[in-house]
């Protein structure tokens, strides 16, 4: 795991049951609600957390204990490390793999749990940040874009960042931006962003307040995998989605 703040997700430092508190008992109350074993995340291994993890063992097949070892964390957290696996790289661009690990972590459903832009999918996507001043929707993106970059062996386009204007700022220092307003008018063809790129939706001429990964583009509409938002399409969603958006108001970093 070339990431330690993902592999701090991922790894338990010891044996946790009732009693115990502190941060780790809080990611297996994370983990347990977003298993289906709705839990208070309050960092406390109380009773109902103990009845949490027998049930949720019974369901995997693991020796039934109530305490949380490094099989059953294991179980808990394989989401994460399902989305974050490698995929071989060999023969495929930069986009290709854009796309691969998009779609790959589209299909574990990342899902905020205990407040908003919280949980252990939000952390991996904001390198251990979390918090309600912490929209992450750029950071999934980047995410997502550095495990392409680093299994093709590719530099990034431009410098990770967590803020839709940082972004945009930097896809014009690069000459990376198009401008949605020259796509509807034509100016610029669909056909030169290729499926991999970013969109950012424009707030003002000077303000982004949203972004994902554009993964096909058509007549009037464009495809998207992005990371907090929602069904109904809000920049301050819960989950990672694949939505169906409009040209208007959107612009794009060409990748």
């Amino acid at each position: 795991m070339p990431y330690s703040w993902v592999s701090k997700e991922l790894t338990l430092d010891r044996e946790y049951k009732r009693g115990d508190k502190g941060g780790k008992v809080r990611s297996i109350q994370e983990w347990l609600s977003l298993q289906g074993q709705s839990v208070s995340i309050d960092g406390a291994f109380g009773p109902a957390t103990e009845a949490a993890v027998r049930k949720f063992q019974t369901r995997c097949g693991i020796a039934v204990t109530g305490s949380v070892d490094s099989a059953t964390f294991t179980a808990l957290a394989a989401p994460l490390a399902a989305a974050i696996a490698p995929i071989a790289a060999a023969g495929k661009t930069l986009n290709d793999m854009i796309l691969a690990y998009a779609n790959q972590h589209l299909v574990q459903h990342p899902l905020e749990v205990g407040g908003q832009n919280c949980g252990p999918w939000v952390r991996v996507y904001l390198e251990g940040n979390q918090g309600a001043d912490w929209p992450w929707c750029a950071g999934f993106a980047c995410f997502i874009l550095r495990q392409a970059a680093d299994a093709t062996g590719k530099p990034m386009p431009f410098k990770r960042t967590f803020s839709c204007d940082v972004l945009a700022s930097q896809a014009i220092a690069t000459e990376r931006f198009i401008s949605g307003r020259n796509i509807v008018k034509g100016k610029v063809q669909k056909a030169e962003i290729p499926p991999g790129s970013l969109f950012i939706n424009r707030r003002t001429d000077n303000d982004w307040n949203h972004t994902g990964i554009a993964i096909a583009f058509h007549d009037d509409h464009f495809e998207t995998i992005e990371g907090n938002t929602n069904d109904a399409g809000d920049r301050e969603g819960y989950e990672v989605c694949q939505r169906i958006r409009g040209y208007e108001g959107k612009d794009f970093v060409k990748i």
